[in-house]
């Protein structure tokens, strides 16, 4: 596995997250697993993220979901620009985020979330190289969502889109192509929504050896034997 990135440091990498806190994220986990080990997998989750973010050559974005959790983020990764998001759904907040980011003069933005560990160096490089010849590229998840948005332009109208549903990948697809876009996929990860995602994750995550991976790892393997 590449470790290294070797990215323009124009490129900025942008996650999207939520702080957390019993009883906020993961809610679709919690409901089988319970609230207290729903969270200690939203916390590891979001150390894998933050590790792509301290190892970006480039400029690096935090966007928590609640307006007072900037101080949070900038202990997280004190070298990040911390925007938080707006109100309105998913879309929406990423309308406005991207507008904002833009406006101060970004041009080059990949949005990632905070639960696609599985995400190495390699896309993130494959990612940048399909943009020198396409305006979007996406990476898709198993279950026909996103785990990665990039773009050198402004996303159009992302409110009406099917968030959480596994029409995503090709609805936001189609809506940048509505609008000029030259579009590409490129590849494809997964991201842990459900219980049946943590197996997998344990599965994909065998051989990575980056450090925060390693304890979501052991996490996982815990929680699989305890339920053994």
């Amino acid at each position: 596995m590449t470790t290294k990135q070797t990215l323009p440091t124009d490129a900025a990498l942008v996650l999207i997250c939520k702080r957390p806190a019993l009883g906020h994220g993961k809610q679709r986990l919690a409901v089988h697993i319970g609230v207290e080990r729903a969270l200690s997998i939203a916390e590891h989750l979001l150390d894998c993220a933050l590790e792509d973010l301290r190892s970006w050559p480039g400029p690096v974005v935090i966007a928590p979901d609640q307006r007072d959790a900037c101080d949070w983020a900038a202990k997280l990764v004190p070298q990040a620009l911390c925007l938080a998001q707006a109100a309105g759904n998913l879309g929406e907040r990423i309308n406005s985020l991207d507008h904002s980011l833009r406006g101060r003069g970004h041009q080059q933005l990949l949005y990632i979330g905070s639960d696609a560990p599985a995400l190495t160096p390699d896309d993130y490089q494959r990612v940048h190289a399909a943009l020198e010849t396409r305006d979007t590229v996406l990476v898709a998840a198993r279950d026909g969502g996103l785990v990665l948005m990039a773009s050198n332009l402004a996303w159009p109208d992302l409110a009406a889109l099917p968030w959480s549903t596994p029409e995503l990948g090709l609805a936001l697809a189609e809506a940048c192509r509505r609008v000029g876009h030259s579009v590409s996929f490129s590849g494809a990860s997964f991201d842990i929504d459900e219980q049946a995602d943590l197996h997998f994750a344990a599965q994909a995550l065998a051989d990575d050896p980056r450090a925060a991976r390693r304890r979501l790892l052991q996490t996982l393997n815990n929680l699989e034997g305890r339920q053994a």
